[in-house]
């Protein structure tokens, strides 16, 4: 076959518009799993706090009939606990041309910009909410950093070898998380480590009902034993192969990746004891306009609050590939 001489043909044709929907499609992961999954609450300052109390354990307690000398139970009392909050903050800015124009699903716009950056703001905190590292204070010129989820992880752990807890500023669990966890040898996580971690949560008073982690820890529970059963539906040709609801002895846990998490780290959560505190919920301000664009600051300020870490446990030093 041969094409006529002169034929106008689409290789040598340099204007034809691209293929682009109307509707800008993002595959940007957006999720916040962590933050969608537990509370929130109220800050009044930078340091905020809140108190624990924990029951003493449950023992022997038989009295004779009639006694008179019975001697004052111990008290019970709260441990101040804390957190900083951390200000995280985008700046867009567009030219005035760049809103005039008919840009492709009006990407190029103020209000687009603005909620793309807010997408992107809000997997910032996830990543740092569940990243380890201490609180801090801050200083003139530095900024303020609140503790992440695994440096208040002091119960319920299981780690690799050479791996330790974190610790606080005050005696006993007061205060606030002042060092990170350390980072031990990597292993894979096996169902009896995340079993001992589930029982070692119940023992502790807590209800735990997600499990978080990373795409490949969550396909290696998916190969647990305690799914041994796969079955496909020829209905609709499906296999299940996965894990997304693990039925323990102490209850069912939803299996969630989360893709934001550190890798090496799983997990074991009762939302009831978590949630983000908010000194300044997020939101968006005009800045000063300079010449032909305009400004404009989308922030917020906040901090982790783990109302009982004994409600939550982690598989650190998990395995990653």
């Amino acid at each position: 076959m041969a094409v006529t001489a002169n034929t106008n043909e689409t290789y040598d044709v340099s204007t034809i518009r691209e293929d682009l929907s109307d509707a800008l499609a993002s595959i940007t992961p957006t999720e916040t799993i962590f933050m969608s999954t537990i509370g929130t609450r109220n800050a009044e300052n930078t340091y905020f706090e809140w108190s624990e109390v924990d029951l003493a354990a449950a023992g022997a307690n038989r009295q004779i009939e009639g006694d008179v000398g019975l001697s004052n139970s111990a008290p019970t009392n709260a441990v101040r606990k804390g957190n900083y909050t951390q200000i995280s903050a985008k700046v867009v800015e567009v030219s005035s041309t760049a809103t005039a124009v008919n840009g492709v699903a009006d990407a190029q716009t103020v209000a687009r910009q603005v909620a793309y950056k807010l997408s992107e703001m809000k997997r910032d905190m996830e990543k740092m909410l569940l990243d380890n590292v201490a609180a801090s204070a801050g200083a003139s010129g530095t900024a303020r950093q609140s503790a992440g989820l695994p440096a208040f992880l002091t119960s319920n752990t299981a780690r690799g070898t050479s791996g330790a807890d974190g610790t606080t500023s005050g005696s006993g669990e007061a205060g606030y998380p002042d060092a990170a966890a350390t980072d031990g040898t990597q292993r894979a996580i096996t169902e009896d480590i995340l079993k001992g971690v589930i029982a070692d949560c119940w023992d502790s008073g807590a209800e735990p009902s997600v499990v978080l982690c990373g795409s490949f820890n969550k396909q290696t529970i998916s190969g647990f034993t305690g799914n041994a059963t796969r079955y496909k539906e020829a209905e609709d040709s499906k296999l299940n192969a996965a894990i997304d609801v693990y039925i323990s002895d102490f209850g069912e846990l939803q299996i969630v990746p989360a893709r934001h998490i550190r890798a090496r780290d799983v997990f074991v959560l009762d939302p009831n004891y978590a949630a983000v505190a908010y000194l300044q919920t997020a939101k968006q301000e005009p800045l000063a306009k300079t010449g032909l664009s305009e400004r404009r600051l989308i922030s917020a300020e906040y901090g982790l609050q783990i109302t009982s870490q004994k409600a939550h446990g982690v598989v650190a030093d998990c395995t990653t590939s």
